[in-house]
Parts: structure tokens; sequence; C-alpha cells
């Protein structure tokens, strides 16, 4: 029989959380990590029109800039329409400098033949290109490949049970990635770098795919691993 763990008494370090794109990804994940402890920027173009949205969640919550949401940050989610993903960098990459930077954003296409395709094409994974992009953050992927109307449900009503496929080169940005599925309500799991990610990408065999753990690492190919 395996001996009980015992549960570390130290509680969790709030972070200030930046999720730049108030969307189908953004909302949910902001609202899970709020009941985590985290604070919480929602940046957006014009953030007056998310106080409906940001007012019933706590004073841990508030709308920003884009801008300025960056600045206040130690972690950004990056959950933008990918279309919009270019022009949101040229804003803001500046602003991320230091920072872990988790891209949840889906560069989605469609093939003639109705399969779903990345738009960077063969050979490049989104976090390869967000890392290339923002060569003075530390990227991560996460949060992209699962289906996103099942966000909040699936994290609250049936809390670490269903798999994250997570990858980042830098372990700091891994572990704090880790943190972060954790208290979302999912399992990490660790794909690898960001080159080796190509597993949650449109096409991939973890894209719209959700499962236990055990699930993704089959489907990913990491069994036994």
């Amino acid at each position: 029989m395996t001996a009980p763990t015992t549960a570390s008494t130290t509680p969790p370090i709030p972070l200030r959380i930046c999720v730049l794109g108030a969307g189908n990804i953004g909302r949910p994940l902001g609202r899970h990590w709020l009941a985590a402890g985290h604070t919480v920027t929602f940046g957006s173009r014009t953030p007056e029109r998310l106080a409906s949205f940001v007012e019933p969640l706590g004073e841990r919550a508030r709308a920003a800039t884009y801008a300025d949401a960056a600045e206040a940050s130690d972690v950004v989610l990056l959950s933008v329409p990918h279309p919009a993903l270019t022009e949101l960098l040229d804003q803001v990459a500046d602003r991320l400098a230091g920072k872990t930077v988790i891209d949840a954003t889906s560069p989605v296409g469609v093939s003639a033949e109705g399969l779903f395709v990345s738009e960077l094409g063969a050979g490049m994974t989104q976090g390869s290109w967000s890392a290339k992009r923002l060569p003075n953050s530390s990227v991560a992927r996460a949060f992209g490949h699962f289906p996103d109307e099942l966000l909040w449900p699936r994290g609250t009503r049936q809390r670490h049970f269903w798999g994250m496929a997570v990858a980042a080169d830098d372990p700091d940005a891994l572990r704090i990635t880790e943190d972060l599925v954790r208290d979302a309500g999912f399992v990490p799991v660790h794909l690898g770098g960001l080159d080796e990610s190509q597993a949650m990408e449109p096409g991939g065999a973890l894209f719209g795919y959700f499962s236990t753990a055990a699930g993704l690492r089959a489907a990913a190919g990491l069994a036994g691993r």
C-alpha cells in the first residue's frame, strides 16, 4: 500500500494574471483563476464593454486596455482570435518582456477536404511561432486544443478529472502553466517543448479532443512515458 502523501500547508502564492481577449476561452479561465485566489485583469480593445461581466466577479477582477493589462501582470494568457494575434503582439510585445505568456490561440483553418489544419503550415507550432515573436518572454502552450464551451463546466463540476495538454521550453513557464491548469480544474499533460506540441495544433491528435490525462497521453503517443 502506498503511504499517503502529506499535503503542503503553504498556500499557493497568488499571481497577477492578465487575460488578453475576454471571449470564450479568456472568460471561463479568468473566473477559474479568480476562484483560486489570483488577481485577474481582462484586457480588451474596449474595456468599458466588459463592465457588466467584470463587476460581479469581485475586487480582484478588473478590465483594462490591452497595454495596461499586460503591464500590471506576472502571467499573460493570449486568448484573442488568432487573426487578431499579430496586431495584438505588435501593441504589447515590449510589455510582455520577462513574463510567462500562455498562448491559448488556435491557428485553425479548414482544408478543401473539410479537415482542420493549421494556418501556420507544416513544421511550425503555434507555441514556437509566438516564442519567435516574443524572444524576451517565456512562452507556454495550453487550453487552445480543448473545446472552449467545456472549459467552465468541466473545470467546475468535474474538477481534476479531465486532462489538458501543456508544452513549454522554459521549466519555470511549464511549472506556472501546470499550476494554472490545476487551478482551472484540469490535469496537466506535458507534451514536451514547444516544437513537440504538434498534437494540440489544428489537425493534431488532441485538437478538439478531451479525455482523462491517460487518454490524452495515449492519443498523443505518450503512453508509458
